[in-house]
């Protein structure tokens, strides 16, 4: 069988190959209503709590409810705020207690509907809570679809840093409905799309000539041409994520554009940049800063900045000190003792994590980013 598999010519699965914790990504429109029959539901389980934001609620609680009691759970919707800035351990803490006074036990299951805050905050109240219990993601966001649902990365932001707080838990299994998509706000999808580019930078270039070929058609929502850009995105992240679970090695690629777009996204205030509009600024910073290298071919940085316009995302007008930056930049998890690494791209479908380079050279790339 190949990368991914179709399930009635409708949904796409794919596997997930980890040794000990194979799982499958379900994707395409109305994969939602597949939650009963394909997920592989642990028999201990009687109760699943349902994690969302009131919108997504709204939209799809409902929905998943449904499709959970057909697989003969009882289930409770639990909400919690909106945006980056619930991902807090205040946050978590109040979920605990609401696990607490149902109560869901160590056999029964969370299942995190929504976007990539909800899923990390989700997964990680799964990890620790009876010291771990099964968590089924079910994204709602390009962003959380392509990235964030996938590989068991969990976790809460601090004021010092994003996702300092964290663990690897895997989920039984990815639901990735692609219709969900038309219902997201036009700013969230631009941003999932910058995370959706990622992939073609650093290991599939026919995400790119996709997002290349309809960008409009992509910005609008269009399930149709979505579907395969989220697949392919999938297919890439569950490749790397087998070969290094834990960020060993490979992993790290996955971290293109999010060495400074991290880093903007602390200073600015969470909430100002979304996190795909950040991690579009750091993947020209890293364009640019290969082609300083003498890493990347001519001409990236240039294809780059084209592609992230065609998406509407931002490209340049950032104001932050640099020297602000590079205090985060040293907080980041993937600095050492000699400074902090970057991962660049030799050309599309090619990518490398580089020994830290001059401080200068990495200085002149922020500036200009101005």
């Amino acid at each position: 069988m190949s990368a991914a598999g179709d399930l009635g010519g409708r949904l796409h699965r794919v596997p997930v190959p980890l040794e000990g914790a194979f799982y499958d990504v379900l994707v395409g429109a109305g994969a939602l209503d597949a939650l009963a029959d394909e997920v592989p539901w642990p028999a201990t389980a009687s109760r699943a709590a349902v994690v969302t934001s009131a919108t997504v609620a709204t939209l799809y609680a409902d929905r998943a409810q449904a499709a959970l009691e057909r697989a003969g759970l009882d289930v409770r919707v639990l909400t919690v705020p909106d945006g980056e800035e619930a991902k807090t351990l205040d946050t978590l803490g109040a979920l605990y207690h609401r696990l607490a006074a149902w109560p869901l036990r160590r056999g029964d299951v969370v299942v995190a509907l929504g976007g990539g805050v909800v899923g990390d905050l989700a997964g990680f109240a799964a990890s620790t809570w009876n010291r771990g219990v099964a968590v089924v993601q079910v994204p709602t966001t390009l962003l959380a679809q392509v990235d964030a649902a996938i590989g068991g990365k969990t976790g809460v932001n601090l004021a010092e840093g994003k996702n300092l707080v964290g663990a690897f838990h895997q989920p039984l299994a990815v639901v990735a409905d692609t219709s969900t998509l038309a219902t997201l706000p036009d700013r969230e999808r631009r941003a999932g799309l910058g995370e959706a580019a990622k992939y073609g930078f650093i290991a599939d270039p026919e995400v790119l000539r996709l997002l290349e070929a309809r960008p409009d058609a992509m910005v609008a929502g269009d399930p149709g041409v979505l579907t395969e850009v989220v697949r392919r995105c999938v297919a890439v992240k569950a490749r790397v994520v087998a070969a290094d679970e834990r960020e060993a090695g490979e992993r790290a690629l996955l971290n293109y554009g999010h060495t400074v777009g991290h880093a903007i996204e602390a200073l600015a205030g969470y909430g100002t940049y979304r996190h795909g509009e950040a991690v579009a600024l750091g993947m020209v910073a890293a364009a640019r800063l290969g082609e300083r290298l003498g890493v990347s071919e001519d001409g990236l940085a240039a294809r780059t900045v084209a592609l992230l316009e065609g998406l509407r995302l931002p490209t340049g007008g950032l104001r932050l000190d640099p020297a602000r930056l590079w205090d985060v930049l040293a907080r980041d998890k993937k600095a050492g003792a000699g400074g902090v690494r970057f991962v660049l791209c030799r050309r599309p479908g090619d990518a490398v994590v580089v020994d830290p380079p001059a401080r200068a050279d990495v200085d002149a790339v922020l500036r200009g980013l101005a």
